[in-house]
C-alpha cells in the first residue's frame, strides 16, 4: 500500500519499488511507473496501485480419484503481474487517494482465477487415476498438468499475469482410507520387527547354549582333572605309606639289632660281673675260712658297729646281762678247751 501524506490540501504519494502506480488527472495519465513519488490533489486524481513482485498463492481443494476416493490436494502457485497497465484495465486496482488502500479486492480475484483453473486441471487428472497411483505418482502428474493448464489459460495473459512456478505439496486421502492404506505397511514393518526380534532371540539362545556347553565342558574337564588329582594323591599317599613302612621296617630292624646287641652286651657284662663277684666272694670266703675265729668276731663286731644305728642310751636288764655272761662264759670255756 502506498504511503500518502497531507499538506495544505495537497496529497503526497510515495510508493514502494515493487508497486506500479498509475495516476490519472482529469482522465489523462499523469504518472505511470514503479517507485514513484509525487504531489496531487485528491479531487482530480484517479490512482491505481498494481503489485509487480512475485506472490505465493497456497491452495487446497478436494478431488475424487477413478475409484471414487476423496483426496485433498495441497499446492502452491507463484505468479507475478507482468503487465500492470493491462491488469489495471481488467481488474480494479484503484486506491483511495486519501488513504492509499484498495477500494476493491483485486488479489482475491486473481487467487480465485488461479485456484479454480488449477483445480479444474487437477480434477481432470485425478478423475482418471486410481487412488494408489495418485498417491504414488499423482504429485508429479498433477504438477505437470496444472503448470501446462495455467500456461495455456487465455485469461491470464489477457489480465497481464504470468505463472512463475507450480508446486504440489501433497495428495492425501481421507483419514480412514489413509489408516487403511497404512495398515499393510505397518503390518509388514511389524512382521520385519518381529522377525528381527525372533532372530535376535534365536541368536541369544544359541549364544547361551554355546556358553552353557562351554561351561559344561569346563566342568567336565575340571572333574577329569580332579579325578586325576585324586588318583595322583592316592598314588602319592600309597607310595609315601610304602616308603614310610619300609623306613619303619628298616628302623625296627635297626632298633631290634641294637637291642639284641645291647642285651648281648648286658648279658656278657652280667656274666663277667657275676663271675667276678663269684670269684671275689669265693676269695672272700677263702680268706675268712683261713682267719682266726676271734678275728672274725672282731670284724663282725666292727661291721656291726658300723651298721648299727646311733644308740643314745642302753638299758641292760639282769636277765639279759645274765644270759650274755653265760654266753661269754661258754665261749671262754670252749676256747680254753
Amino acid at each position: 500500500m502506498a504511503d500518502i501524506t497531507r499538506r495544505f490540501g495537497w496529497r503526497h504519494l510515495r510508493s514502494a519499488p515493487t508497486a506500479h502506480i498509475r495516476h490519472h488527472k482529469r482522465g489523462t495519465l499523469a504518472h505511470d511507473g514503479q517507485g514513484l513519488s509525487f504531489w496531487y490533489r485528491s479531487l482530480t486524481a484517479a490512482l491505481s496501485e498494481v503489485p509487480v513482485d512475485d506472490r505465493e498463492l497456497a491452495m487446497a481443494f478436494h478431488a475424487r480419484t477413478a475409484d471414487f476416493q476423496d483426496v485433498t490436494v495441497q499446492a502452491t502457485v507463484t505468479y507475478r503481474i507482468s503487465d500492470p497497465a493491462e491488469a489495471a484495465n481488467r481488474l480494479d486496482f484503484s486506491v483511495d487517494p486519501d488513504t492509499g488502500s484498495w477500494r476493491g479486492a483485486p488479489l482475491e480475484q486473481i487467487a480465485t482465477l488461479l485456484t479454480e483453473t488449477a483445480q479444474q486441471h487437477t480434477l481432470d487428472v485425478l478423475a482418471r487415476t486410481p487412488l494408489a497411483s495418485a498417491l504414488v505418482d499423482g504429485v508429479a502428474s498433477v504438477r505437470e498438468r496444472v503448470a501446462t493448464g495455467l500456461a495455456a489459460e487465455p485469461r491470464l495473459p489477457a489480465t497481464g499475469i504470468d505463472v512463475v512456478a507450480v508446486r504440489v505439496v501433497a495428495i492425501r486421502p481421507e483419514a480412514e482410507v489413509e489408516r487403511a492404506l497404512r495398515t499393510p505397511a505397518r503390518e509388514q514393518i511389524q512382521q520385519e520387527a518381529d522377525r528381527a526380534t525372533y532372530e535376535r532371540r534365536a541368536v541369544a539362545v544359541e549364544r547361551e547354549r554355546a556358553i552353557a556347553e562351554n561351561e559344561l565342558a569346563s566342568q567336565i574337564e575340571l572333574a577329569r582333572r580332579e579325578e586325576q588329582l585324586v588318583d595322583q594323591r592316592g598314588t602319592n599317599a600309597r607310595r609315601e605309606a610304602e616308603e614310610k613302612a619300609a623306613a619303619d621296617g628298616v628302623r625296627s630292624e635297626a632298633d631290634a639289632a641294637r637291642t639284641v646287641r645291647l642285651a648281648r652286651a648286658e648279658a656278657e657284662a652280667a656274666r663277667e660281673t657275676g663271675a667276678a663277684r663269684a670269684e671275689a666272694q669265693a676269695a672272700w670266703l677263702r680268706v675268712h675260712a683261713e682267719v682266726d675265729p676271734s678275728t672274725l668276731h672282731a670284724l663282725a663286731a666292727t661291721r656291726l658297729a658300723e651298721n648299727v644305728p646311733r644308740i643314745e642310751s642302753l638299758t641292760l636288764s639282769p636277765d639279759v646281762l645274765t644270759g650274755l655272761l653265760a654266753k661269754l662264759g661258754r665261749a671262754d670255756g670252749g676256747t680254753g678247751a
